[in-house]
């Protein structure tokens, strides 16, 4: 995490991290003005604080409540060496906790990541640097050498050049890349979150036998998705880019709407128009660019290789970024390295998805089998020796496909997961499937998955295989467990007789789909210095369905970006529009405002916790319209997830409403005793707020420059990064 630190008056400091910022100053004996904690009181606090955390996830997890549990940290000092301390954690635990909860607890309590690392002893580098913005961070764990040459099958170099390679990238690209954080909770199971420090927005999860071999799984993550442009999917890319000579690409192309809102000539080709626009119900105005807005240029399109004959043929950056989410990405060492990948993750979720809609079950591995990959069976064992039963079944339906599951059983909440993944080796899907079972998870963590279901309709409904997608906690079928499986087991490999791997197997990936009858579409993308492409396989790789591109596109953000952003400025008849038009979109009530319009607010605010609801309320507040602000507060009050804060506030306006709506009752009579209750300033708040004198009470003024919205515009920033670098190419085309 990086954390920059700001000079403030006299000894106060300021601390920015993420959306954070943290104050502190000195006690007035030390010559400060004693207005906040000092560095070394957060220090001491964030070790209770972390214990305590560890308490509340252990609590959470057993449903046991902690409003009687009480704990304290001191630290006691050496009278001869103030920086040998002792640090004196003290747990009270209320006496129906069994003695069994009462060990787990402490446990919980020893996991505490500051104790740890103060423990083990971090290691301070202090240096100086000419300029903090342009100096990235290395990721390098080993620096490449003679003596460290470490290949996995699959990698065309070891993955200590490949670390190095990919670093040089990013760093000079100007991205600072953070490792947040690392899990190992399973031999041979290694997981990381890493992330650029200027824009933490910008992430990527890795996974893999190793720490290398997950690092560069991040490495690779975070560069194909910064070629595809996946962490600015549906946001706002600001004024100055919307009206650069290009948007995404230099080679994108802009099409003119045809009559009656009729698909332009050029776009899309025989093969896909009738997948994506089978009713003749598409329209231009569906395909209008959600990043840059720019209807007026029409729609913009990417090209990409029709593989059965080498044309090219656009796509519009829509449809792209609506239907297929990061399915179909990858980076490699070489090009062959990254149609790999890519690939086998598009057959890794089309077979999954098959699995689970059509409720299939799969034939089991025999142990003999997983016997001949000892590292595997290890983590295997070690999650069965937590607790968590483990189904390892062969995926590749008869061996037509290079895939395999993993699937966790979690008998504390009869909750599974099933983990899928792909590769043309048996091996090397099987260990996918591992990592990808545990990546980022804590055994914690793992009580959140839903139980199984012999509801069909539940099991193939669209939203399910979304999520899946995401992060694999969708539903799934209990007929999957059925011992009767629906084909035999198959020791399949998909690499023999390969000489030059990677090649050979990228051809058989591609030759799987052409017997299938599928066209495939490639833009590949090496300006930034790595090999890198983008697969699509129409009516196959897709993650949302085509009737979103009507039905719940993401450019329905230009319809309402500019007016939310301009709220403040609106007079009342066109905030008579804006609601209006919402109240006729019948966008989800607890849709965020962040989702709706493509900009992103700080998450502690007012306008990063707003809905579609939220914002209709604050309108008819503002439009004086009372009967209709109550009917809406009440349904916030129903289903409020919001801070307490803000519905404490809401819960003073519905008191106000309902007695300004009652002809018998005067405001005067309670106004004394509301203010006891929520305080003077939250009771200014609502009194303003309900006569008109106060409106959109919370949210600060902004604008289409996106003023104050310091965490979209650190989003932009990075953005402009790749754009700088594209731009030289802009010249040669």
């Amino acid at each position: 995490m990086e954390i920059n630190v700001n000079f403030l008056d006299n000894l106060r400091l300021e601390a920015r991290f993420d959306d954070f910022t943290v104050i502190t100053d000195q006690p007035i004996r030390y010559k400060g003005d004693g207005s906040a904690p000092s560095p070394f009181d957060y220090f001491l606090a964030s070790s209770a604080l972390c214990a305590a955390y560890f308490v509340l996830v252990y609590c959470k997890a057993r449903d046991i409540p902690t409003h009687n549990i009480r704990l304290s940290q001191n630290n006691i000092v050496d009278p001869e060496d103030r920086y040998n301390q002792i640090f004196k954690i003290q747990v009270e635990l209320p006496e129906d906790i069994s003695d069994k909860d009462r060990q787990g607890i402490l446990r919980s309590i020893d996991r505490c990541t500051v104790k740890k690392v103060v423990q083990t002893g971090p290691e301070f580098q202090i240096e100086t640097v000419e300029n903090l913005a342009e100096d990235a961070q290395a990721l390098l764990m080993v620096q490449p050498d003679a003596e460290h040459r470490t290949f996995i099958e699959g990698k065309d170099l070891p993955l200590e050049q490949t670390i190095a390679n990919m670093t040089r990238i990013l760093a000079d690209l100007g991205m600072k890349i953070e490792i947040a954080s690392w899990r190992n909770i399973v031999p041979h199971v290694w997981s990381l979150h890493i992330r650029d420090a200027a824009s933490p927005m910008c992430f990527t999860n890795g996974k893999g036998a190793t720490k290398e071999a997950a690092l560069c799984s991040a490495l690779g993550e975070f560069i194909e998705r910064l070629n595809c442009n996946f962490f600015y999917n549906d946001q706002y890319f600001g004024e100055e880019i919307a009206h650069s000579d290009f948007v995404h690409y230099p080679d994108e192309k802009w099409f003119a709407p045809g009559p009656d809102d009729a698909l332009p000539a050029g776009i899309l080709d025989d093969y896909t128009l009738p997948i994506y626009n089978p009713d003749g119900e598409l329209g231009a105005s569906n395909l209008i660019d959600t990043n840059s807005g720019r209807a007026d240029r029409g729609i913009c399109a990417l090209p990409f290789v029709r593989q059965s004959d080498g044309e090219l043929v656009y796509f519009p950056s829509n449809l792209i970024e609506n239907l297929f989410l990061s399915n179909g990405m990858s980076a490699g060492n070489t090009l062959a390295e990254a149609q790999v990948q890519c690939l086998s993750e598009i057959f890794e979720r089309a077979v999954k998805r098959e699995i689970i809609e059509q409720e299939i079950a799969l034939p089991e591995v025999p142990r003999a089998v997983l016997e001949q990959y000892p590292d595997i069976l290890e983590g295997v064992e070690a999650l069965e020796t937590q607790g968590f039963p483990i189904l390892v079944k062969d995926a590749s339906l008869g061996g037509r496909f290079p895939v395999m599951c993993v699937t966790l059983m979690n008998p504390r909440t009869g909750g599974v997961f099933a983990s899928f993944g792909a590769h043309p080796s048996f091996q090397v899907a099987l260990e996918r499937s591992l990592t990808e079972l545990m990546q980022g998870r804590s055994f914690e963590g793992l009580n959140d998955v839903p139980p199984p279901t012999f509801n069909s309709q539940a099991v193939t409904e669209p939203n399910n295989f979304v999520e899946h997608f995401i992060d694999s906690t969708g539903v799934v079928s209990w007929r999957f467990f059925s011992a009767s499986a629906d084909y035999e087991f198959v020791a399949w490999d998909f690499t023999q007789d390969h000489t030059e791997t990677n090649k050979e197997e990228a051809t058989d990936l591609f030759g799987i789909l052409a017997e299938m009858g599928k066209e495939v579409y490639v833009a590949t993308y090496e300006d930034l210095g790595a090999p890198a492409c983008r697969i699509l396989v129409p009516g196959y790789s897709e993650v949302y369905p085509v009737e979103d591109l009507i039905w719940d596109n993401t450019n329905k953000a230009l319809d309402y970006r500019e007016d939310i952003l301009n709220l403040h400025s609106l007079n009342d008849e066109q905030l008579e529009d804006l609601v209006e038009r919402l109240e006729e979109s019948q966008i989800d009530n607890y849709e965020t405002i962040i989702t709706l319009i493509g900009v992103e607010f700080d998450e502690n605010t007012v306008w990063g916790q707003l809905t579609v609801l939220e914002l209709k309320l604050l309108i008819t507040l503002a439009l004086q319209r009372h009967e209709e602000a109550l009917e809406l507060v009440e349904t916030f009050l129903q289903y409020n997830d919001n801070t307490v804060e803000r519905g404490l506030f809401y819960q003073a306006v519905n008191a106000v409403l309902e007695i300004v709506l009652d002809d018998e009752l005067e405001l005067s009579d309670y106004i004394a005793n509301l203010r006891r209750m929520f305080g003077e300033e939250v009771m200014d708040a609502v009194v303003g707020s309900v006569d008109g004198s106060v409106r959109f009470h919370g949210l600060t003024p902004t604008n289409m420059q996106l003023g104050g919205l310091d965490k979209h515009l650190r989003l932009i920033e990075s953005y402009k990064k790749l754009h700088a670098a594209r731009a030289p190419k802009a010249g040669k085309l």
